[in-house]
């Protein structure tokens, strides 16, 4: 398994003045040759004009050892297949010429998966995306180790979504404490920030962030589950009512008792009971009946 290895090169800058200089000194070799052969001395100037044109090749070929470095940005070496090491020193570098180049921007990256349809931890067919927050850590691993590292994030990013989107329900409609994708929004994300790192650390990368930005139940059900979602709502206020009512309608009876308002027998507290009851749960204004006779 492939390990990064930083190996800091040389400043091309020097290598640049002497490489400039090796190169004028080879084209007056180059010359001085063509003049020794325009005199007449052929072996002299014949050796002298192999020379010039030796030097000017290996000058020649010193320029092809400079690169540059930018900011958050490495550059992979590879001698004839062999990993040798990663610059990662910003400017204007040299290496040798018959290095192999590889640059790996190290900047944090924003992937936004496609919109991807699963069932849910319940069977429920749900639309579900998410941004993936990373970078390469690793630059050899990055390289050498899987074919092609943005591919390779991008696939194993959606596998983990499918993947979370099947471990949690939608909704926690039944169990207040279970945990779902709607309502536990900060666990989901941690849960995948986690998982998709330990699929990709294989490649080099760290997940900085992951985080859920579409969640919607599919089409095909999402008018039944918008109903659902209603009744459900409905219930839990209906429920909320009726505790609240009988707790008034304890509260006037006690009231009436301690305070001696009005003596009632068992059958007109009942009837008293269930005319408040009606009153305090209808969902719409009640008509009220004065009864202008005897209580009794």
């Amino acid at each position: 398994m492939s390990k990064e290895i930083t190996k800091n090169q040389m400043s091309g800058w020097s290598i640049l003045f002497s490489n400039i200089i090796f190169t004028l000194i080879s084209i007056a070799i180059f010359i001085g040759g063509i003049v020794l052969l325009s005199q007449w001395d052929s072996n002299s100037g014949g050796y002298v004009l192999a020379l010039g044109i030796i030097l000017f090749l290996i000058s020649f070929l010193l320029y092809f050892g400079f690169f540059t470095v930018e900011p958050n940005e490495a550059v992979v070496l590879i001698l004839f297949g062999k990993y040798v090491g990663t610059e990662k020193s910003v400017g204007f570098r040299w290496a040798n010429p018959f290095f192999t180049k590889k640059k790996i921007s190290l900047r944090v990256r924003n992937f936004d998966s496609e919109k991807l349809k699963v069932n849910d931890q319940k069977g429920n067919p749900i639309e579900i995306s998410a941004v993936v927050v990373w970078k390469v850590d690793d630059t050899a691993e990055a390289v050498f180790e899987v074919d092609d590292y943005l591919n390779y994030v991008h696939v194993q990013s959606e596998s983990a979504i499918r993947h979370l989107a099947t471990s949690y329900p939608y909704d926690n409609s039944e169990e207040e404490n279970e945990l779902s994708l709607r309502s536990s929004i900060d666990i989901v994300s941690e849960h995948l920030q986690k998982e998709i790192h330990a699929r990709v650390s294989a490649a080099g990368v760290t997940v900085l962030e992951a985080r859920i930005n579409h969640l919607a139940y599919s089409p095909e059900i999402a008018q039944a589950m918008l109903q659902r979602q209603q009744a459900e709502a409905i219930i839990a206020a209906r429920k909320k009512i009726v505790e609240g009512a009988v707790s008034m309608v304890e509260m006037a009876l006690e009231r009436l008792k301690v305070q001696n308002v009005v003596d009632l027998d068992e059958e007109r507290k009942a009837n008293m009971v269930s005319n408040l009851m009606v009153v305090l749960c209808s969902d719409r204004a009640t008509q009220p009946v004065i009864n202008a006779g005897s209580l009794y």
